[in-house]
């Protein structure tokens, strides 16, 4: 068995798109817009396979995000190397976004940074 996709609703469909495919070497589909409900998405695939389908529709509630919090916490992407962690932490955090840990090694023994990217959401960079 093997997770198919993950799905998170954002409110910048466009800006969250040109995130993962801009920093992470996602490629996106052309997208898909329900007019009658106003529901609209993209599909970020990877390299690996795996899928990223990021939503929008109107009326979304939009809660704070803790770090400590049940339910979804962050995305971690394997870039294959510190060196690879390094280089892509340091790029984000010149284009203004927030270095929450790291890189560093872990107590677990993962080598990793954490960025709160677009709309405060959490993403892990890891080997």
């Amino acid at each position: 068995m093997k997770i198919e996709h993950i799905a998170m609703y954002v409110n910048d469909l466009e800006a969250a798109r040109d995130f993962f495919v801009k920093y992470l070497g996602g490629s996106s589909n052309g997208g898909y817009h329900n007019g009658k409900t106003g529901f609209r998405s993209y599909f970020i695939s990877f390299d690996d396979g795996s899928r990223l389908e990021i939503m929008n529709r109107p009326g979304m509630d939009d809660m704070r995000k803790s770090a400590a919090r049940t339910g979804y916490v962050h995305i971690a992407f394997s870039l294959g190397s510190a060196e690879r962690v390094d280089e892509l932490t340091e790029k984000l955090r010149k284009d203004g976004y927030e270095v929450i840990s790291g890189p560093r090694t872990t107590g677990d023994g993962y080598y990793e940074s954490c960025i709160s990217a677009f709309e405060g959401n959490i993403i892990e960079l890891t080997i």
